[in-house]
């Protein structure tokens, strides 16, 4: 892609003729040109060619990609050592709430993710050009970003004159400004749009070292599919990687490439994760609808991205109808990890299904299913560490013992890693493999969390602090520093205003808490309240619905493969720690019991997990202080935790 339509010196645009100008951006421009945009683009250059025309020096690009957001900044002005992101509002009048946001969002964009911006300053402009003229106050935030300005078709150059000579600057080179290194970290909607929207995974992903890239892990998968296909065999691959490494949108991308190459009836999606799917085909189809050039609606791009896009359980119900083959060849499986059990699946089938005699694990017959192809079929099993979250949730071996005993044939690819106790739960992996043929493959593992952009070591603390692994955690969250604030408070409106404060543009903030949190009703968090997860996700500031009203919490259940920006997790006592180790409770009828069974030990430590790890760029933790009236918010629940998590050197507000 392009970085921008047009880029040169101030000096030579202002000597350009504005219809060679209006050429060269409709040359460049990637759709049909509608008469609103190149009326808009007219209006910009003779305003800036009047506006301009007094300074002396500097460079102008217009149509700046950002691919992240899979948006154009409409004009880049970089003078006198600073950049100044320009959104024009052509025509308009007032300063509309949401274009203050969207140039905020530019501007924290480059400032996170160019690397000619992390140590310049970046002023976003907002250009409404029939609008009144405001006082601004000229004040930035600690990372050199400016808070928005605002401005009218005539008092861009006093703006920009007086930000020049109160906060000069050394020199930027524009050349290597425009074209420095981009390395995003989308959140797994943003991934999920730009890959169906036609941008591939090294646009959209950090290429740094400190993160393996994910189009290696690409190239792996499409090697094994070839390889399958001209070999006529079917194959298994397992996917592992840390909390946030990239699973999903390494999943996702897969699909989409193979639909690409094959028709879209080749590859698909599966997910059990219903809130994961719900919110990324509702995602992508509002997304599809409002850059659509034709006009369309958001039903009939649903059916299409359902095609895309499927639960797993839906997959599974349309192969009890019949005995042929899926039209897929290829299918990836999300969280695989989360699979039912041979118990779980029977029971089921029994009870919802009607089918008494139903005497299959999940694993065993979803590879059934793919069996029933002829020549050739892949299925890619995303498995995270330590993600199982809910009653009958198999793990790693349940996959590995039907291939045992149902489908050695099937050649198994592994990754590097998946030998680790947070995949295989004790057992070693040459037991749970036994002899089957396979291969390890170390870009099957993703070991880096790209998803708290701010710092790579979050999911390693948050594992250390579960695993009461005290001087390691101390260690870790000293490396943390100012990249990622890890907060601790007793008081939930502080909380509240913490989350308010530090999130800037549409940067997402929203409320947590595990499913098993039933004691927070006094602190207004109801977790026996479901979330609509569409609208928690996806709706906007001055929606009720959505998370940014922080009235309505979400479990792990809701969020696990998703993320916010800034997240509170609300601590209840059914996970307390005392005498150096961690307690298990569950809320039943009007007391606390003990959790004793080791499988809903894990679920309850993972859930904790998940919710720990939802936050791109920083947390806050609630842990109340208890009621001494009432029994079952004895302040002894609490205290533990709290001075644990003081002790490890998380900071209180």
């Amino acid at each position: 892609m392009k970085r921008s339509y047009y880029s040169k010196s101030l000096n030579q645009f202002l000597v350009d003729e504005s219809g060679n100008i209006l050429g060269e951006l409709a040359k460049n421009h990637e759709f049909n040109l509608e008469e609103q945009q190149k009326n808009a683009w007219i209006r910009q250059i003779d305003i800036l060619k009047e506006q301009l025309k007094e300074l002396n020096s500097g460079h102008i690009i217009f149509e700046y990609s950002i691919p992240r957001m899979g948006r154009r900044v409409d004009v880049i002005l970089i003078y006198s050592g600073i950049v100044f992101v320009l959104e024009f509002k052509v025509g308009d009048d007032k300063y509309p709430k949401y274009a203050i946001d969207q140039v905020l969002d530019y501007a924290i964009d480059l400032k996170n993710f160019q690397e000619g911006s992390h140590t310049i300053q970046l002023v976003p402009l907002l250009v409404v050009t029939k609008a009144p003229e405001k006082n601004n106050v000229y004040e930035k935030y600690q990372d050199e970003i400016f808070q928005p300005l605002l401005c009218n078709a005539n008092n861009i150059n006093n703006v920009i004159n007086h930000i020049a000579l109160n906060y000069k600057a050394a020199a930027i080179n524009p050349i290597e400004w425009e074209n420095s290194l981009y390395k995003p970290t989308p959140t797994i909607i943003e991934a999920a749009q730009a890959l169906y929207h036609g941008h591939s995974v090294k646009e959209i992903s950090r290429s740094d070292s400190g993160a393996i890239n994910l189009s290696k892990t690409a190239d792996a998968i499409n090697k094994i599919i070839n390889t399958s296909k001209k070999q006529h065999k079917k194959s298994i691959c397992f996917i592992t990687g840390v909390p946030g490494a990239g699973k999903t949108l390494a999943g996702l991308n897969l699909a989409v490439e193979q639909q690409k190459l094959n028709g879209e009836d080749y590859a698909v999606f599966l997910s059990g994760n219903g809130p994961l799917v719900e919110v990324l085909r509702e995602a992508l189809a509002r997304n599809a609808v409002k850059n659509s050039v034709e006009k369309t609606t958001k039903k009939s791009v649903l059916r299409k991205i359902t095609k895309f896009i499927q639960n797993i359980h839906h997959f599974r119900d349309d192969a009890l109808k019949t005995e042929t083959p899926p039209i897929e060849k290829v299918v990836v499986f999300d969280e695989a990890q989360r699979a039912w059990t041979h118990k779980q699946t029977s029971s089921f089938m029994q009870k919802k299904k009607g089918i008494p005699d139903f005497n299959k694990s999940e694993p065993e017959f979803l590879i059934s299913i793919m069996n029933r192809h002829k020549d050739w079929a892949v299925i890619i099993c995303l498995i995270g560490g330590g993600q199982e979250i809910n009653t009958g949730e198999a793990g790693l071996p349940e996959w590995f013992s039907a291939l045992k005993k149902y489908y050695p044939h099937w050649h198994v690819y592994l990754s590097a890693e998946i030998s680790d106790i947070e995949y295989t739960r004790g057992t070693e992996i040459k037991e749970i493999v036994g002899n089957l043929s396979y291969d390890s493959l170390e870009d099957l593992h993703l070991s880096t969390s790209i998803r708290s952009f701010r710092s790579e070591n979050v999911s390693k603390l948050i594992k250390t602090i579960l695993d009461c692994d005290k001087e390691e955690a101390k260690l870790l969250l000293s490396k943390l520093e100012d990249k990622y604030p890890i907060l601790l408070t007793r008081d939930i409106a502080k909380a509240k205003n913490w989350l308010k404060e530090n999130a800037r543009g549409t940067e997402r903030i929203g409320m947590t808490a595990s499913s098993g949190a039933n004691r927070l009703k006094p602190y207004g968090i109801c977790v026996q309240m479901e979330i609509d997860a569409k609208n928690w996700f996806l709706n906007s500031k001055d929606d009720v619905r959505s998370s940014f009203y922080l009235e309505d919490t979400a479990t792990e259940f809701d969020i696990q493969g998703l993320e916010l920006d800034w997240t509170c997790v609300a601590w209840d006592a059914d996970l307390r720690f005392s005498n150096n180790e961690w307690s298990y409770k569950s809320f039943r009828g009007a007391k606390w019991q003990n959790i004793n069974d080791e499988e809903r030990i894990i679920y309850l430590k993972n859930a904790y997990r998940v919710l720990l790890t939802r936050a791109r760029q920083g947390l806050i933790i609630f842990i109340p202080k208890g009621e001494i009236t009432d029994p079952t918010r004895n302040p002894d629940f609490y205290e533990g935790t709290y001075h644990y998590l003081r002790e490890l050197g998380i900071k209180e507000i």
